[in-house]
């Protein structure tokens, strides 16, 4: 019965009957995903109905996200389809294009003026159920719903009627007056209806009843060109595309995207979805936490265990065994990362029991992606290969379990002294690495340069029930600069060294020394007056009361900026802001939240914590247990470090029903003169760049919008950015003014969908760089302390320049997704290992090229089991060269790019997503990338 079904199924979109649309894992979410999980689950989805179906997508179908952005089309575009259609679009835009007749477009990329080959088409309606789709009429669509299921009782069932010889003309007639409306919002004339909803034609009789009474009516449509004048057919999306092409020709383009989505569902008033680019932070980090390891496990196994093959050295049969084993993992994370990018998981709007479901999948999968980097590296940097089947390179992170606080493993003198470093990108990169050790008296060697690197030593500081702070005399955090290759691991020897001249130094009015002899470290009492936090570059000046940012000057440009930092929250209008929509209470004014947390000793003010050492300087502030807020700044010889302040927040929401209806934000204030209105800038999906500005008439639900990787304002001086590394709202809403939603709790239902508030909050680590930059054509000089306050914004002023990230901050953001991997070579059970100092895996690669991913191609026709050939995919990241610090980069390959110890037997440029061949290539020279391009290469080892 199954063959059958399978043979009938694919008999039918042979035919043509049958279209599978877009072919990716998931419809993906346009606001939140990010550009790496949207290309993967493509890929995984596409090659998926190759192999299984046998065709290649030419539609998209995407018609349920939350607002559309340029991202998907491109990607799809890239891909080789031929038409795309979107849904959910400001029903204030879905007017604007019925007022033109516009229901096709190219939708062009930002910094591109050339067409794409594909084409956009916007459905004219609200939404896609059979009541909102036959025409602008509602109530006439419900009687043209012809499902019918014993026991079902609906608005549809209520008007209900079957076609009939007596109302066969009448229903007739009053469809084709219907479809005659749609056709007015066009030039051409074909008419794209859907005839379905959620959870449809889940019963043989609903087919039946549908296709039986429409062929009725389509037969005497069609039957009586006289009285109707009109075609009428069942079809699919690619035959729409391919009949409104035969009729129109001048198509015309936009540029731009449909946020901030609002509906008009409920009470006929806006509702704005920008909740949901917020809701449920922690799996929005979770989810970008599994793309870093998963791609890290892909480039690991594609190099590994083809250079193994290669070999072809008996003595590695088995660890190749093993690597090819852990194969199936890997599909299964990719497969696990492509579900979770579906349009109600990464935002949030899934019930609770659901969320934790998916949050499970992301975890497991965390944990398979590094078992596979651990084997991987033993197998390619233990020389012994008696060893590769032990477990000795182990993750310094311990994910043990979902939603709690992942632990790290120790350093030991004993059995856990080398230490071994991934740089997961084709790039140089120079990191501050954080390691935890049980002892103080150490320091760090690097193998690979043969030198002794700039480290300190910090205690934790314990904070006991009892509220007293404790340095502790048995945990500490060893900090060291790292200068890494391009993709590449590199070992560091954790040498015993008595001294503390590289001790920090700990600031604290209220900490309790442990030690019952001589203090490990100097603590200090703090100075009277505002705090200063100052390296060789920047001094900070914090609020002795709040603890929070106030103010930053750079030394080199002698410039000093207001930067404030405020934390406070925004009441939900209750049953009106939920898991989708961001409705404040605008009868409430914005919580201070923090008020009820301030429980400190206002006199002894034992919430501060300032610890200083040779690498970082850096001040905690405790509204426990709410908010521990961290600035960090570190004094390292790296022109992009240097100047970049990290930003850390622990919140904890408590158990319901504590901060109900709570909207956390983090907000910062600054004299950046950025217009009135005021304009910013965000990332799409961390691929592309758009300009936002403020709609004064519209309140902050509507103003909020999401980002992926970055926001930035400027003017005509300083441009500030906040760099982040999951998805979140932001909003610029008065001038000089940049906030990003940090976490929300909303106990009611918003009625979009869900079914029940958000209130399954987890204790969250946010992190964020903030990067204050000068702007080309600035005044520098000692003359310039004074300025800030000087207007250089004209909100007359047009430009269609497109704005890019500075260099700096393209970089810190990359760096951000993809931190360097940790390992610890663990030799309790066999003693001493000998290990490689360094192992390179590319060579000459352009550091103007981002690896996006290096993903091995399943074999086809074991389907757990990986073939020799791979797809690299890359991107030519887009950044401005007149902003901040810049250095060249190289976007090209060169005669000597390779891939180290390996042999590319076969090059080809392909479609995105791999199922389109276009050309041969004779070596990596030939690859040829656009500025803000992404492309995909098969390689076959």
């Amino acid at each position: 019965m199954n063959k059958n079904r399978n043979y009938a199924l694919k008999k039918l979109i042979k035919e043509g009957r049958l279209e599978i649309t877009t072919g990716g894992w998931v419809m993906p979410d346009e606001a939140c995903t990010h550009i790496y999980a949207l290309v993967d689950q493509f890929i995984e989805g596409h090659h998926w109905v190759k192999t299984n179906l046998g065709i290649v997508p030419k539609t998209g179908w995407s018609i349920d996200p939350f607002g559309h952005g340029p991202t998907v089309p491109y990607i799809l575009d890239k891909s080789g389809l031929e038409g795309t259609i979107i849904q959910r679009i400001h029903y204030a835009w879905k007017q604007w294009f019925a007022q033109r007749q516009i229901e096709e477009f190219y939708w062009i990329t930002g910094w591109k003026s050339k067409k794409p080959t594909m084409i956009v088409h916007n459905q004219p309606f609200d939404i896609y159920s059979i009541k909102s789709t036959c025409g602008p009429h509602p109530s006439i669509c419900l009687s043209f719903d012809f499902r019918k299921i014993p026991g079902e009782y609906s608005e549809y069932t209520a008007k209900h009627e079957d076609i009939t010889e007596q109302n066969l003309h009448s229903k007739s007639k009053t469809l084709i007056e219907e479809y005659d409306r749609i056709g007015s919002l066009t030039t051409h004339n074909v008419v794209l209806v859907p005839l379905g909803d959620d959870f449809r034609y889940d019963y043989d009789i609903e087919f039946d009843a549908q296709y039986i009474n429409y062929m009725k009516m389509f037969n005497y449509i069609n039957g009586h060109k006289e009285l109707f004048n009109a075609d009428v057919q069942f079809g699919t999306p690619l035959d729409y595309f391919n009949a409104m092409k035969e009729r129109q020709s001048d198509i015309p383009t936009l540029k731009g995207d449909f946020f901030v989505y609002s509906d008009i569902f409920s009470e006929g008033k806006p509702a704005y979805w920008s909740g949901y680019y917020t809701t449920r932070p922690y799996l929005k980090i979770l989810t970008r936490q599994l793309e870093h390891q998963l791609r890290t496990a892909e480039i690991l196994f594609t190099l590994v265990s083809n250079y193994l093959k290669q070999l072809d050295d008996r003595k590695l049969i088995s660890s190749e065994k093993k690597l090819e084993k852990s194969y199936e993992n890997l599909i299964t994370a990719r497969r696990n990362l492509g579900l979770f990018q579906h349009h109600d998981a990464i935002t949030g709007t899934s019930k609770s029991a659901v969320m934790q479901d998916y949050g499970t999948k992301l975890f497991t999968s965390i944990n398979h992606c590094i078992r596979l980097q651990e084997t991987a590296l033993t197998t390619i940097m233990v020389p012994d290969e008696t060893l590769h089947g032990q477990n000795i390179i182990q993750s310094e992170m311990e994910w043990e379990t979902y939603g709690k606080p992942i632990k790290k493993l120790q350093v030991s003198y004993v059995d856990k002294k080398k230490v071994i470093l991934f740089n997961p990108l084709v790039e140089s990169r120079t990191e501050i690495i954080t390691l935890s050790s049980n002892t103080t008296n150490v320091r760090v060697y690097d193998t690979r340069q043969g030198k002794h690197v700039q480290y300190q030593i910090a205690p934790n500081i314990d904070v006991h029930e009892d509220g007293k702070r404790v340095i502790s005399d048995t945990n500490f955090d060893i900090t060291f600069v790292a200068t890494l290759p391009p993709l590449t691991s590199v070992t560091f020897n954790l040498e015993e060294h008595v001294g503390v001249a590289n001790h920090c130094v700990v600031f604290c009015n209220s900490c309790n020394d442990k030690s019952d002899g001589e203090s490990l470290f100097v603590t200090k009492k703090m100075m009277p007056g505002d705090i200063q936090l100052e390296n060789s570059v920047l001094k900070l000046l914090i609020n002795r009361h709040t603890g929070f940012l106030r103010q930053i000057y750079r030394k080199d440009v002698y410039k000093k900026n207001v930067v404030e930092m405020q934390f406070g929250a925004y009441q939900s209008a209750q049953r009106h802001s939920g898991a989708y929509l961001f409705m404040p209470d605008y009868d409430s004014p914005e919580k201070n939240v923090l008020n009820t947390y301030s429980n400190w000793d206002k006199q002894s003010e034992d919430n501060i914590i300032i610890v200083s050492g040779p690498v970082s300087r850096e001040i905690t502030i405790m509204y426990l247990p709410f908010l521990i807020h961290t600035i960090k700044i570190f004094d390292v010889d790296d022109p992009i470090l240097s100047r970049a302040v990290l930003v850390e927040n622990i919140v904890d929401f408590e158990d319901p029903p504590k901060n109900r209806d709570t909207e956390l934000f983090m907000r910062i204030q600054t004299d950046i003169q950025n217009g009135e209105p005021p304009e910013f800038y965000t990332d799409q999906n961390g691929f592309q760049y758009q300009k936002r500005t403020k709609i004064d008439k519209l309140g902050i639900e509507a103003n909020y919008y999401p980002i992926t990787t970055m926001a930035w304002m400027q003017d005509k001086e300083t441009r500030l950015t906040l760099i982040t590394n999951h998805a979140q709202g932001a909003a610029s809403y008065e001038p000089g003014r940049l906030e990003v939603m940090l976490d929300r709790r909303t106990l009611y239902d918003d009625f979009r969908g869900i079914g029940e508030g958000v209130v399954d909050n987890k204790p969250t680590t946010f992190q964020n760089w903030l990067l204050l930059e000068t702007m080309p054509g600035a005044r520098i000089g000692k003359d310039n302390t004074d300025s800030m306050n000087t207007r250089n914004f004209s909100p007359e002023q047009k430009t269609n320049h497109y704005e890019l990230p500075s260099h700096s901050a393209d970089y810190l953001s990359r760096t951000f997704n993809y931190p360097v991997n940790v390992y610890l070579l663990d030799t309790s059970e066999m003693g001493e290992v000998a290990i490689k100092s360094s192992q390179t895996f590319v060579e000459n690669f352009p550091n103007g090229i981002h690896l996006v991913t290096l993903r091995t191609i399943t074999d086809d026709v074991l389907e757990q089991f990986p073939s020799t050939s791979s797809y690299m995919v890359l991107q030519r990241p887009g950044y401005s060269c007149t902003i901040g610090k810049f250095s060249k980069r190289v976007p090209s390959f060169n005669s000597k790019s390779k891939f180290s110890g390996l042999i590319i037997n076969n090059l080809t440029s392909v479609s995105l997503t791999g199922l389109k061949t276009y050309q041969h290539l004779y070596d990596l020279e030939d690859i040829e990338l656009e500025p803000m391009e992404v492309k995909t290469y098969k390689i076959k080892f």
